[in-house]
């Protein structure tokens, strides 16, 4: 007999209809609570298309309210488009139920930003056809714009402005357009018939000018949300719809005073447009100018200080009785970090009456930076289950990071043999709360997620455990026998795989230590004699094998004969493998080979544009063909997982800031992580993926030589879109500088090809080349610029930012004292003419001849 289950299983919606129908209430309310417990029940519990519809008419033809329909649907595992919407609302008929515009309200607050295309939909189709008010709640209001964005199917044929003329949602939508923080990024779509770039913008304003909208609720909207701030990118389609609804003088001023706070404290593209709006004005008053410019003169915008600087002479040619007052403000601008601007600013405050005093230079000979801190202790480790769950929840509440994820796989082995009861019933909880973290993402081959909890379920039924197992000895048997060589997948992405898997096949067998990996520093590093003293502990029992390779990579790659011979006389097959790695000196340096790739850019409406490059520099490893001297030729290190081989090579979609791990698996091994990693940091420039540089300061603090894959991963950085790369970068700089680890010639001259070569967008190279220089590392800085500047120079159309890249090169030559020539600059100096890029290349020839 066909069951209520059945149907909702098979996606029979219109079975699943009649089947209800006719029901008397108390049956209805007897299959809800059985509704509720089979959902909950269902491992593979994702619902969508027409099983999820078939759920959600079951759930408002049986549950007993709003409530608990909404708790049963607003699952993040329940999707539901606007064809579940048709069914839903004939089954709220059928049964006479009154609750449908509560459970739209309930809804829209369940929705999740990273899901809005086809629940909103849902919800607003329940709000039209119940003619109740729509929710305004911010993902209601972000998913609206979506829907504007990416019509139905049978909207698309439909410009923007016919849609938004007819939407019944766009009165109640409209003032909640200038109050959602960050809803600027989804307002920059395209109408999809027209192609129009910014098209809501543009209809807004269309829409105002039939008097379909009020065009002072436009106009102070912008205003004020542009006022409260939010990140440039979400201020740019109310910085268009500003212009475009070009205020009047009137209108301007009587908004004065707003916008002389945008002129001192909006972003770039902001504060340009209020500069715009004021100047003109008869009636803008004079010391609020003069106070808004002391700001903006020292504002690193140069468009915006160039045209300060051009109001404030016209404003002293205008007020003569007041042009000291003017002068004095331009003296104040000694500071800013581009010259020209600078130089512009002497000469005004010069011709109205005020001379500037000249800036003293402190002459530095190098560096002047503190001494990189040691590495900080490694935690305890956990011995108790609360604080495993309390760790475990900690970290799929954030990204997975090294330690962390290293003290829950120690402590899990340390408990997994204990009290294998309490450990589910403390973990279960955590892990039915995260379930969706802890999903195999199976588009992404470098996912440890699945793995990670499984390993952490300790109540599997016997046979997903007996598969699982199953899965995790055909892992370990491929691993041995070098078939785990997905060039997607780093080396030591795959080195954390094989050991989960390894944990997972010993867990529960009698260990009287935890893993023998686990670090005693935070950066990763395991003290020798740490693990000499756990292999101890372990007496004959045979090491796990992963675990030990793991430990003995987290070694300091130093040769320890005393530590050796001790190691050795313990007789037992971890201290003959810690010993041959004592006295081997760790792993073998690889042999690096720089190539040039061309890849394959995304078109689609989210990833990059055009102008992008469409190749890379990235570095191949191979093993050394001879062992290096000093190396017994027995000791050669077995590489089943490639760790000194190929070139990984990654893609845009993995689920997972993978990279930040692999510091704290090889610490001591600064060149192999760099390479694993220079994918990664690469697309922070040239694909500008957000976040990819975050690993540069984790591989600084590493130990060992980086070699020619560290200097392109700090160029990369250097370049990156975002400024979080950056300053990632900029720290990666700092901390390798102090340690006397940083090769600025290196680095300079990779920033230099990737520049010449249009691999790296130069502009965003000053900034945090600046920002090293201002915290002590001037040497480094023009060390850098040095060796960067002959290949730029050279280039047949010279890279935007060399003229900035020159300044700064003349400062730090001029800081430091230090002489090195530039091949090609005397050159450029020579030429005729006095644009930016020659003006700079004197004022650089200058300070060197001095």
């Amino acid at each position: 007999m066909t069951t209520l289950f059945d149907l909702i299983t098979k996606g029979s919606v219109v079975e699943t209809g009649a089947w209800l129908a006719g029901l008397d209430e108390q049956r209805r309310r007897q299959l809800g609570t059985e509704l509720l417990a089979y959902v909950r029940r269902r491992r593979d519990n994702w619902w969508g298309g027409a099983e999820g519809t078939a759920l959600a008419v079951a759930a408002v033809g049986c549950l007993p309210s709003a409530a608990k329909a909404a708790e049963l649907l607003g699952r993040r595992s329940v999707r539901l488009d606007e064809n579940a919407g048709p069914p839903v609302v004939d089954a709220a008929r059928d049964r006479g139920v009154d609750w449908l515009p509560d459970l739209a309200r309930r809804l829209a607050d369940r929705l999740v930003r990273t899901d809005l295309d086809g629940n909103w939909s849902f919800v607003a189709h329940l709000v039209v056809a119940e003619k109740t008010p729509p929710p305004t709640g911010d993902m209601f209001v972000e998913g609206w714009l979506d829907s504007l964005a990416w019509p139905t199917q049978r909207l698309r044929p439909y410009p923007l402005i016919d849609r938004l003329r007819a939407d019944p949602f766009l009165d109640a939508m409209l003032p909640r357009l200038f109050e959602v923080d960050g809803i600027g990024t989804r307002m920059a779509f395209q109408d999809l018939k027209t192609r129009e770039p910014l098209a809501l913008p543009h209809t807004l304003i269309r829409l105002a000018a039939q008097g379909r909208l009020d065009r002072t609720v436009l106009l102070n909207g912008c205003v004020d949300r542009l006022l409260r701030g939010d990140r440039p990118a979400a201020l740019r389609p109310f910085s268009v719809l500003h212009d475009l609804l070009a205020p009047t003088p009137g209108e301007r001023t009587d908004r004065r005073a707003d916008y002389l706070r945008l002129l001192a404290d909006a972003p770039g593209p902001v504060a340009s447009m209020a500069q715009k709006a004021l100047r003109g004005l008869a009636d803008v008053e004079f010391e609020a100018v003069l106070d808004a410019s002391r700001a903006v003169l020292l504002r690193p915008e140069k468009a915006l200080v160039r045209g300060q600087l051009g109001w404030l002479d016209q404003l002293a040619r205008q007020r003569r009785d007041r042009a000291p007052e003017v002068a004095a403000v331009l003296a104040e601008m000694g500071e800013h970090p581009a010259v020209e601007l600078r130089d512009r600013a002497a000469a005004l405050a010069a011709k109205h009456g005020v001379v500037p005093a000249p800036v003293g230079v402190v002459v530095h000979a190098g560096d002047d930076l503190p001494a990189p801190p040691a590495p900080a202790a490694a935690p305890p480790p956990i011995t108790d289950p609360d604080e495993l769950a309390e760790e475990v929840a900690t970290l799929l509440s954030t990204r997975i990071t090294a330690l962390p994820l290293e003290r829950i796989l120690d402590g899990v082995v340390r408990l997994g043999g204990a009290d294998q009861p309490r450990l589910a019933q403390v973990l279960t909880p955590v892990l039915d709360r995260h379930r969706q973290q802890l999903e195999e993402h199976r588009w992404d081959p470098s996912c440890l997620h699945g793995q990670l909890g499984s390993l952490l379920r300790a109540d599997l039924p016997p046979a997903e455990a007996s598969a699982l197992r199953s899965w995790w000895s055909g892992l370990l048997g491929a691993a041995r026998q070098s078939q785990v060589t997905d060039p997607r997948v780093a080396p030591a992405q795959r080195l954390l795989r094989v050991r989960i898997a390894e944990i997972g096949t010993q867990l529960g067998r009698t260990r009287p230590v935890g893993l023998l990996a686990a670090p005693t520093r935070a950066s990763g590093v395991l003290d020798p004699a740490v693990l000499y003293d756990r292999l101890a502990a372990l007496g004959d029992q045979v090491p796990w094998h992963w675990d030990l390779t793991q430990a003995l990579l987290r070694l300091p790659p130093v040769v320890d004969e005393a530590l050796a011979d001790r190691a050795a006389a313990l007789g037992t097959p971890g201290g003959g493998r810690l010993a041959a790695w004592l006295r081997s000196g760790g792993l073998p340096r690889p042999q690096s080979q720089v190539v040039t790739v061309r890849f394959q850019r995304s078109t689609s409406y989210y990833f990059g544009d055009s102008s992008l490059a469409a190749q890379r520099v990235q570095v191949e490893l191979s093993p050394p063909e001879t062992p290096p001297a000093g190396r017994r030729h027995a000791e050669r290190f077995d590489d089943p997982l490639g760790l000194l081989g190929g070139r990984v090579v990654r893609f845009p979609g993995h689920c997972a800031d993978w990279s930040l791990l692999w510091p704290a698996v090889l610490p001591g091994y600064r060149e192999l992580v760099a390479a694993y990693a220079l994918t990664d940091v690469s697309s922070a420039a040239d694909l500008e993926v957000q976040g990819a540089a975050g690993v540069l300061p984790l591989i600084a603090e590493c130990t060992g030589p980086g070699g020619v894959a560290l200097d392109l991963a700090l160029a990369y950085g250097l370049g990156a879109r975002h400024r979080s790369d950056r300053a990632a970068a900029v720290d990666a700089l700092l901390l390798l500088a102090a340690a006397d680890d940083l090769d600025a010639g290196a680095v300079g001259r990779q920033v230099g090809d990737l520049g010449a070569g249009g691999m790296l967008t130069l502009t965003r190279c000053v900034e945090p080349l600046r920002d090293v220089a201002m915290a002590g590392a001037r040497l480094s800085v023009w060390r850098l610029l040095a060796a960067a500047l002959p290949a730029l120079l050279a280039a047949p159309k010279p890279p935007r930012g060399i003229p900035d890249l020159l300044t700064l090169a003349a400062e730090t030559a001029t800081a430091t004292g230090v002489r090195i020539e530039v091949p090609g600059l005397a050159e450029v100096a020579a030429r005729r003419g006095s644009s930016r890029l020659v003006a700079e290349a004197r004022r650089l020839a200058t300070a060197l001849d001095r």
